[in-house]
């Protein structure tokens, strides 16, 4: 334990007797260190925040949406939902607390007095609140006789209150879009933006004007559901018993494959933190290589060194230490100057990826796991050790009456 303090002692020492020649060798580590910590960081804050947009479906629902292969849109076969495939899910599945139908309209332009916006213009049910757990915080949501009575009414994010130049509150007010007037009765809570997008251009409107707007006759293509159960533990018991409904309501044959898809929202998240996982290990690895290269850089400053305290250590050798003590202190001056550049590249990185999260409007902040702050220090010490070894090695094996004699 004494020989391991004396080590660090005289590595700190020698650190301190030449600092600007410390840095140069550290900086490759810190530059390193840091690029991984700022990948990292940023990767995983928008990670969490995409993630919180998943958690908002609950843990307890199911989107069914129609399935459909590039093979059979290209000939001309679309496989769709239909709104009887609710009414059969209600009436055989007691699991099911409600389900919520969507599907979008055409016409993405929407207009207020002399401005116009282009928002995503939705068409569901009442249902919609409760299901997507996504509420309005200004006026009131489509109610039972709004649809039943296929109302021209409409329920917009927060941003077309900006886009459209709307009055700040703007319940009363009236918006335009496929050549027909809606009346505003409320205004949904806001969810900000995801990737760069906004969440809050859209218009929602019942699911009978929807349909009365595009034509009652026509075939709803994009139509999805959005299942709610009432008790979460039941989610996987739920799926096959869900699955051999819709199977009888679109009327397959036994053999025939599903012609919908069932995805619930832990799934979706996995998936997504499956896609994170993959492209915080490809990027960690290509800004690692700068710590190779700052390894080989201690390594070549490490060889100098030995050359230029080479009578240091046959003075050492000639009055008693060891070969393994030579080492030792060299190789932990080695680890030590990678440490420190590790720790240095730790506070940067972090400080890096703060900053341009904060650059960049409404981006998620960066956070840095634990496991990176681990992984830095490890990945810093192991190339001390790895890069140190030579030059230790080449320090132990001198000789010392021909150390004494160096010039």
């Amino acid at each position: 334990m004494f020989l391991l303090i004396e080590s660090v002692r005289s590595a700190l020492n020698s650190i301190r007797a030449h600092r600007m020649r410390s840095f140069l060798t550290s900086l490759g580590i810190i530059i390193g260190v840091a690029s991984v910590i700022t990948v990292i960081s940023l990767i995983q804050g928008l990670s969490k925040s995409v993630t919180k947009q998943f958690e908002g479906l609950g843990g307890n629902s199911l989107t069914i949406t129609a399935h459909n292969t590039m093979k059979d849109v290209m000939r001309g076969k679309f496989n769709e939902l239909r709104y009887e495939d609710i009414q059969q899910l209600r009436s055989r599945v007691d699991e099911i607390s409600d389900v919520s139908p969507i599907f979008l309209l055409s016409s993405p332009t929407v207009r207020f007095g002399s401005t116009e916006t282009s928002a995503r213009i939705m068409a569901t049910t009442p249902t919609y609140q409760e299901v997507q757990q996504r509420f309005a915080t200004m006026g009131r949501f489509l109610s039972e006789s709004d649809e039943a009575s296929a109302r021209r009414v409409a329920v917009i994010g927060p941003k077309l209150i900006e886009t459209l130049h709307l009055p700040e509150n703007p319940i009363g007010q009236y918006i335009s879009f496929s050549n027909e007037w809606f009346k505003i009765i409320g205004v949904m809570e806001k969810r900000g933006e995801l990737f760069g997008m906004s969440q809050d251009d859209y218009v929602i409107v019942p699911f009978r004007t929807g349909r009365s707007i595009i034509g009652n006759n026509q075939k709803l293509r994009n139509m999805q559901f959005t299942v709610s159960l009432k008790d979460i533990s039941k989610l996987e018991e739920v799926k096959p018993r869900i699955r051999a409904v819709m199977r009888a309501s679109h009327k397959l044959e036994p053999d025939a494959p599903d012609d919908f898809d069932m995805e619930s929202s832990d799934q979706l998240a996995k998936s997504l933190d499956n896609i994170t996982s993959t492209v915080t290990l490809v990027m960690g690895g290509i800004v690692s290589i700068a710590l190779l290269v700052g390894g080989i850089g201690i390594m070549n400053i490490m060889l100098v060194s030995v050359t230029e305290r080479t009578r240091e250590i046959g003075i050492c050798k000639a009055i008693g230490a060891r070969s393994r003590d030579i080492m030792m202190q060299f190789l932990i001056e080695a680890v030590t100057l990678s440490v420190l550049g590790g720790l240095i590249g730790l506070i940067l990185g972090y400080a890096l990826g703060f900053g341009i999260s904060k650059m960049i409007p409404d981006f998620p902040d960066a956070v840095v796991p634990w496991w990176a702050v681990v992984l830095s220090f490890v990945f810093s010490a192991g190339v001390g050790i790895v890069f140190g070894v030579m030059p230790a090695s080449k320090a132990a094996k001198l000789d010392p009456i021909d150390a004494l004699r160096y010039e």
